[in-house]
């Protein structure tokens, strides 16, 4: 399965490093990545590869990531998150 993780709060040293190695971890791998930052707004978008793992298997590291980084990160399948976004 592929999905789109997004990644939304104030810019800070560590962000990616962060996320990205708890992806590492479970053999999770990032497929495209773009991040930008508007003022002091991080933002950022990645599409994964969770082949070898599942929502479930990161879903604890992620809000401790949102916990310690005060991030609102989201994870949705593929396919749900194109059709939400097609016009």
């Amino acid at each position: 399965m592929k999905a789109v993780i997004t990644v939304i709060g104030k810019d800070t040293v560590g962000i990616i490093a962060n996320i990205s190695s708890l992806l590492y971890k479970h053999n999770i791998n990032i497929l495209d990545i773009s991040q930008t930052i508007m003022q002091d707004l991080f933002t950022m978008i990645m599409l994964v590869d969770m082949q070898n793992s599942s929502v479930g298997d990161i879903s604890d590291g992620i809000k401790q990531i949102e916990k310690d980084m005060n991030l609102s990160i989201h994870i949705q399948n593929q396919d749900i998150f194109q059709s939400m976004h097609r016009i």
